[in-house]
Formats: structure tokens, C-alpha cells, sequence
């Protein structure tokens, strides 16, 4: 398995940050690859995305969910295994580290090339800088969720 750990400072406050990431259907604007999030519920999401070509469609868990703090998710059944934590740290009222550790098998020759020269870092990157310029932008959350999953 496969590992990357990233993190980024946004110049928004802590509920701000959080909030909006809770808003998982919205990933396509910042995430790259990711072409739709449903949310089936407040557990589940279903996925699907598109990288070198290749459609996928897998379903997540969220595993743990603490308002403000933490996200924990696992892919749940089908051929994408992957798990993962995007923690929120507050740094000051305006400003919020924003850090994503995330743990995958890559399938395939293609998947186990672009794990070895970084490509999966460099996403993961990109996509927090976008989300980071996403959430600035606009300055305010969308909405959110603040519910409390625990795990089980």
C-alpha cells in the first residue's frame, strides 16, 4: 500500500475550512479527476472519476467525523482500496492548516508508474491548492455538515 501526506495553510477560519469540505459533492470543482460525488447518506458516498482515461466508479465510508477536527473515509467494496484523514488545525480566527494522509493500492502498470514517479503526490497537492483558492475566493462555506460519526 501506497502512501501520501500533504497539507496546505487556507486563509479562512477553522468552521469555514471544515464546513465546506464536508460539502463532498462539490470535490469536482477542486479535485482533479473527480467527475461526480453522490452522497447517499451521512456515511456514504459514491464516486466516480476519471484519471489517464480510465472511468471508476467506487463507493466510500466515512469512518470517523469530528466537526472542526477530523474526516476519516475507506473505500468500501469494489477495485479502488484506498483509506484516508483530512485533519483541520486552527492556526489563528483567519487562518486554518488543512492536512489530507491518504493510503491506497495502486492497480495496474499505469497506477504503479504514476505511484512511483509522484503523480499521485502532485495530485493530492494540486488538489488542496485548489480547494485553498476555492474556499478563499469566496471567503464563506456553502454550507456543511456537523454531525459526529464515530467509528464502529
Amino acid at each position: 500500500m501506497s502512501t501520501v501526506q500533504e497539507s496546505i495553510e487556507v486563509e479562512v477560519p477553522l468552521h469555514t475550512a471544515y464546513n465546506q469540505w464536508t460539502l463532498f459533492e462539490e470535490f469536482p470543482r477542486f479535485m482533479e479527476g473527480v467527475e461526480e460525488v453522490t452522497q447517499i447518506d451521512a456515511r456514504h458516498n459514491h464516486w466516480r472519476t476519471k484519471v489517464g482515461g480510465a472511468t471508476r466508479e467506487f463507493d466510500t465510508e466515512i469512518v470517523d467525523q469530528l466537526p472542526d477536527e477530523r474526516i476519516a473515509w475507506r473505500t468500501i467494496g469494489g477495485e479502488v482500496q484506498q483509506h484516508g484523514v483530512v485533519t483541520f488545525q486552527r492556526l489563528d480566527q483567519t487562518r486554518t492548516a488543512v492536512r489530507m494522509a491518504l493510503a491506497f493500492e495502486p492497480e495496474g502498470v499505469a497506477e504503479k508508474a504514476a505511484d512511483v514517479l509522484g503523480m499521485v503526490d502532485r495530485r493530492v497537492k494540486g488538489d488542496l491548492k485548489r480547494f485553498k483558492q476555492y474556499v478563499e475566493d469566496r471567503g464563506f462555506e456553502e454550507g456543511g455538515w456537523r454531525g459526529r460519526i464515530t467509528p464502529s
